[in-house]
């Protein structure tokens, strides 16, 4: 059995890596990215915009990619803007944030009132699912625990395949809801605190979004400063743009038709990936390893040396990454990421943890720098890079970080999948052929030899 495993890997190796060559000879996008690394436009969306750069024609006629400060925008409102009156008027903001993807406008008081109140209501799970929650193999992997959960979410639907306009806002709103609660749920259950029914977490009507999912976790309710910062996060990471790899995924995934429970699981599904929603706990870990390494948190050029020696694939995980530094569109900046900056200093003084923040920000100063010499490529400290130290002060455990992305981002993958539907055209691209040949001619069992 080994030796076919073995030959199955290895002819596999050999027949599906592309050579560098013919990807340049067929002009092949691959990972629909340019040759700078910018996107291939395959659709038109009104949800967000993500900007950090610009193209310019140059005097011989080429194009050139210009780096900007990031910018990033939910449906035309600058993420900064909606995050500066949120917080100055103190009050919650996911809810509005949540009505703007889904609708294109913000809500006024009344309405805004009315849809809080329906997620709410719509909070509380079905008997059966906590039944699932409690029954499945124990395991501690979060990720697929969402995945199950939110896929047998369809069992409790009497219409789950409806792709109609109405089912689809309650579909999407119901998920919104109850997002936070699977979470909870699931994470209290795998944790040994949930051995039953009673013991699950049961959500409060008179919380907000925020503040309800520490309820949940913590089994008491969180003080306003946290509350208002989680909430913060949630509105940070509620959308980025139809090309991020799990919007993209939902989108492609909802042009088949395929229901709104198999459509949003696809967007968990890419999430767990660890090059999209896992980015913050590798950040965890490798400041957990640079903490340990560096002797002296507060020397720049031995910080440097070792932040070098990561990109050269000789210290944390071997790599060649410094997590958290750098970003597909975001090259100067990214705008979510000098927001968390500001109110992860509040936290590290309230907590305790000034020493360890400034280990962060030393990085996040040190790294784009190194990352240029090295690598040649602009880059800038990305949301990912303070969300995890943000998180663990508030008390999440890491196994958190990630479903606590998809429960924020779970708008965004709503307003897109209601805006592909409306769109309908399925998504389908091409793909060259790597074979040399035009056509192998086939041979008898008998007559063939063992590759």
């Amino acid at each position: 059995m080994q030796t076919i495993l073995r030959m199955i890997q290895n002819l596999a190796l050999k027949h599906d890596k592309i050579p560098p060559e013919l990807i340049r000879e067929k002009k092949i996008k691959l990972g629909l990215r340019n040759e700078d690394g910018t996107g291939v436009f395959v659709g038109i969306t009104s949800k967000g915009q993500v900007m950090g750069y610009k193209r310019e024609i140059q005097g011989d006629g080429t194009e050139k990619k210009i780096d900007l400060d990031g910018e990033l925008y939910y449906c035309g409102y600058n993420i900064k803007d909606l995050v500066r009156h949120q917080q100055e008027e103190k009050r919650f903001g996911y809810e509005e944030t949540a009505f703007l993807l889904l609708t294109g406008e913000l809500p006024g008081r009344e309405h805004l009132d009315i849809f809080s109140r329906e997620l709410a209501e719509r909070r509380h799970l079905p008997l059966g699912a906590k039944e699932i929650i409690l029954n499945r193999p124990p395991h501690d992997d979060q990720m697929g625990s969402l995945h199950t959960t939110v896929s047998a979410m369809h069992l409790f639907d009497d219409n789950p395949n409806s792709t109609d306009i109405k089912d689809l806002s309650r579909q999407c709103i119901d998920l919104i809801a109850k997002f936070p609660t699977i979470v909870a749920c699931n994470y209290l259950a795998s944790s040994g605190r949930g051995k039953g029914l009673p013991d699950l977490p049961h959500p409060r009507d008179d919380y907000g979004h925020a503040e309800n999912f520490l309820y949940m976790l913590h089994g008491r309710k969180p003080d306003r400063l946290t509350a208002n910062l989680f909430d913060m996060m949630l509105v940070l990471h509620a959308e980025h743009g139809g090309g991020n790899n799990s919007t993209f995924t939902v989108r492609t995934v909802s042009s088949s038709g395929a229901n709104s429970y198999m459509a949003i699981c696809s967007g968990v599904a890419s999430l767990s990936g660890h090059l999209h929603g896992g980015a913050n706990e590798a950040v965890e870990g490798m400041m957990e390893n640079i903490k340990a390494n560096v002797k002296d948190w507060d020397d720049d050029e031995e910080l440097a040396r070792y932040l070098k020696r990561i990109l050269d694939r000789k210290a944390n995980d071997k790599s060649g990454k410094i997590y958290g530094i750098g970003h597909a569109v975001y090259t100067r900046s990214d705008p979510r990421a000098l927001i968390l900056e500001q109110k992860a200093e509040a936290v590290a003084r309230k907590k305790g943890m000034e020493k360890e923040f400034e280990l962060y920000r030393r990085i996040a100063a040190l790294a784009p720098a190194i990352v240029l010499e090295k690598k040649g490529k602009v880059a800038s400290a990305n949301v990912d890079f303070y969300s995890g130290f943000v998180y663990r002060s508030m008390g999440i455990p890491k196994e958190l970080f990630t479903p606590i992305f998809a429960m924020a981002r779970v708008a965004g993958w709503s307003a897109h999948r209601i805006e592909e539907i409306v769109q309908g055209k399925l998504i389908r691209p091409s793909y060259y052929s790597s074979l040399p040949w035009l056509r192998r001619d086939y041979v008898p069992l008998a007559l063939r030899k063992s590759p």
